[in-house]
């Protein structure tokens, strides 16, 4: 998978490729589809994959846009786009009454400096949506956050484990969890709660951060000392198709990688590829953020993209100086203060 001769715009076309099972999943969908919160990471990208497996259905993308650029990607794509705060109630009355609703938005950078931002986006909102959609199939992303860390030697944490969020970030994303819970049951709303860890693509991710830091020769933080990681368009194929795992109460599902990836082993094939030595401060920790996506491949099947494949199509990307998001994951944050 060679991403070095593509634009952002080509990128974004590979990371959307929906697999013959989203194009079923989706295309027998009743009703049109839309992603509220559409403007971020993985928002584009979805709403492209949700519009090439269904084009005869409308999929409307609802977001601030406070980057036109994206905006005109997914217009040029065929996505109807809606620019809308979704903090302001007296906007809602121009978001599309569908049955089939994707929510991504949320807060997590600067969470620790604006929490009431923070508990407004990650908490409030997502009961507004609920409500408003209460007719509908919703799919609902979180994060792994939510959890408490797992030494790696025991595999990671699963859904039927207790949440143990660390900061106002993850506490936040579990009052949507716990909010979105509550409308589901209370409105009889089929509901997929997807608890997501560190989806890649070239312009950002764990890889990227990494690359960047042996480049630049910055010392690597070992005390997370693994990781999970998926590739962003297996990451959007498990989401669009969670939606038919969508039940009152709401699932909840784990979606990531199947490998508990140790960083001194990753920044080893990353600097590999570049030809650096990568640096390490720190000591290797034995309680990490894991998560377990057993569930996730018994019901949707396996991701396509192996990590070797990842590691070999952002790498020659990073070095070769293409756009990246500008947005570290900050995955060795151990206090939650992001």
């Amino acid at each position: 998978m060679n991403l070095t001769s593509l634009n952002e715009r080509e990128l974004e076309a590979v990371l959307s490729q929906p697999s013959s099972e989203t194009r079923d999943t989706i295309s027998r969908l009743t009703g049109d589809i839309v992603v509220l919160g559409a403007g971020g990471k993985m928002g584009p990208t979805l709403a492209m994959m949700l519009h090439q497996a269904a084009p005869d259905k409308t999929v409307f993308a609802v977001s601030r846009f406070s980057n036109q650029a994206v905006k005109d990607r997914l217009d040029q794509a065929g996505v109807t786009t809606i620019a809308a705060e979704l903090l302001d109630a007296s906007q809602h009355r121009c978001l599309p009454q569908v049955a089939n609703v994707y929510y991504l938005a949320g807060m997590k950078f600067g969470a620790s400096g604006n929490q009431p931002m923070t508990w407004a986006l990650n908490s409030y909102l997502p009961g507004r949506m609920a409500e408003l959609y209460r007719e509908a199939r919703l799919v609902v992303l979180s994060t792994g956050n939510v959890y408490p860390f797992v030494n790696p030697a025991q595999g990671g944490a699963q859904e039927s484990d207790s949440p143990d969020p660390r900061g106002e970030y993850a506490q936040s994303c579990l009052g949507r969890e716990r909010v979105c819970q509550y409308f589901s049951q209370e409105n009889q709303t089929p509901m997929t709660i997807v608890r997501l860890n560190y989806a890649n693509e070239a312009r950002y991710g764990i890889i990227v951060d990494l690359s960047f830091k042996i480049m630049q020769e910055v010392p690597i933080d070992l005390s997370m000392a693994a990781v999970n990681l998926i590739w962003q368009r297996d990451a959007n194929d498990y989401i669009a198709r969670a939606i038919t795992l969508a039940q009152s109460p709401a699932r909840i599902l784990n979606v990531t990688g199947p490998e508990i990836v140790k960083i001194r082993d990753l920044a080893g094939q990353i600097g590999e590829l570049l030809g650096k030595a990568p640096q390490f401060t720190g000591e290797e920790g034995t309680a990490c953020l894991l998560s377990d996506a057993s569930e996730c491949f018994d019901q949707l099947g396996h991701p396509a993209t192996s990590l070797d494949e990842m590691i070999a199509a952002i790498v020659p990307w990073v070095a070769s100086g293409k756009p990246v998001l500008n947005k570290p994951t900050k995955y060795e944050i151990r206090d939650g203060q992001f």
